[in-house]
This record gives structure tokens, C-alpha cells and sequence, in this order.
């Protein structure tokens, strides 16, 4: 038999950084984040999450509630501390998962680079799959991948865009040179 996936909900949120748009699904104890989208310079995050689930309905509870609170307390310098217990990784592959877990160990105000990631999880070499990884992860935000750099201190990608991984580095107090590169840690 059959089980009926869950009915997923999106919840929205506008932040001095950009609209964030979470997708969830709840159970009989909590709610589980599916995924989380970012504005772009393109499109907005609930334009993207509506492409993707093209049939979400919006929603809140309190649950979703304190985990916008947390994300807006983030994007105007808080420290906050995500509990992952919430996320929904079925999704993730093996690699990217692992890729996920080492990219969170990042301390907050410190960068590695994607081949840096790659040999933390035993994979030297791989690191433009590292790369591939992050720019598919599911939880920007509450995984910080941000915090991943090219070798070269050079920003990389982010689905954010540039700017947004830009203003994050910043508010956690990394410093840029005047070509744009920061200082690898």
C-alpha cells in the first residue's frame, strides 16, 4: 500500500537580505523543513519554491514561526543555533550529505575552500564535485555554505548570488582585500 506523501507548506519571509521562502511538511510532533529557497537577482525565493513545488499552499505554525525568527535574527548579525533534527536530507545523496555535515562544522566568521571540504570527507580531488554539492543545498542558511570559498579566496557561487554570500561573510566579520578575495582560514 501506497502512503500518501505529506502535504507540504511554504512560509515566506522578507529579510534586509531578500525574501527566504521555507518549505515544510509537518508531523505529529513538528514540522520538517524540505527545503529552503533564496532570492536571486533573478527571481524571488517563492517564485523559485512555487516552480519547483508547483502545487504549495502557504502555512505557518509556530514551530516554522521560531525558525523564521531564528533566520531573521541570522540575517541581522545574531548567532543563532540551528537544530538540523528539523531538516529533511531523504533527498541528499551520500556525498552531498557529507558534504552538507562538514560544510556545517565551519565556524561562523571563518571560510575553507571546496577542496579543502573534499578532503575532510576522503575525497581529495573532488573538489568541484564539493562545489556541485553546496550549489544544490537544500538549506542554505541553516547549512552555511556560504562559507565555502574557491582556493584562490575568490567568493564562488551561492544561491543567493554573489551579493547576498557577500553580505554574509561581511556581517560574520570577514574582511575582503580590494580585489574581492578573502583570506582563507
Amino acid at each position: 500500500m501506497n502512503k500518501k506523501p505529506p502535504s507540504l507548506f511554504i512560509h515566506s519571509l522578507q529579510t534586509r537580505l531578500g525574501e527566504v521562502s521555507i518549505v515544510c511538511f509537518n508531523t505529529r510532533k513538528d514540522s520538517i523543513v524540505r527545503r529552503i529557497f533564496l532570492s536571486s537577482e533573478n527571481e524571488s525565493a517563492s517564485v523559485l519554491a512555487s516552480t519547483v513545488f508547483p502545487r504549495i499552499s502557504p502555512g505557518l505554525n509556530d514551530h516554522i514561526q521560531r525558525l523564521s525568527d531564528e533566520i531573521n535574527a541570522m540575517l541581522s548579525g545574531g548567532i543563532p543555533e540551528f537544530d538540523i533534527r528539523i531538516l529533511d536530507f531523504s533527498e541528499c545523496s551520500g556525498f552531498q550529505l557529507a558534504v552538507l555535515l562538514e560544510e556545517r562544522k565551519i565556524p561562523r566568521g571563518e571560510v575553507r575552500s571546496y577542496g579543502w571540504l573534499a578532503r575532510r570527507i576522503g575525497k581529495p580531488g573532488a573538489a568541484r564535485a564539493v562545489g556541485n554539492a553546496l550549489a544544490t543545498n537544500p538549506f542554505p542558511l541553516l547549512i552555511p555554505c556560504h562559507r565555502a570559498v574557491r582556493s584562490d579566496g575568490s567568493i564562488g557561487g551561492f544561491q543567493g548570488g554573489p551579493v547576498m554570500k557577500r553580505a554574509l561573510l561581511e556581517m560574520e566579520g570577514l574582511l575582503f582585500s580590494s580585489s574581492g578575495l578573502c583570506r582563507l582560514t
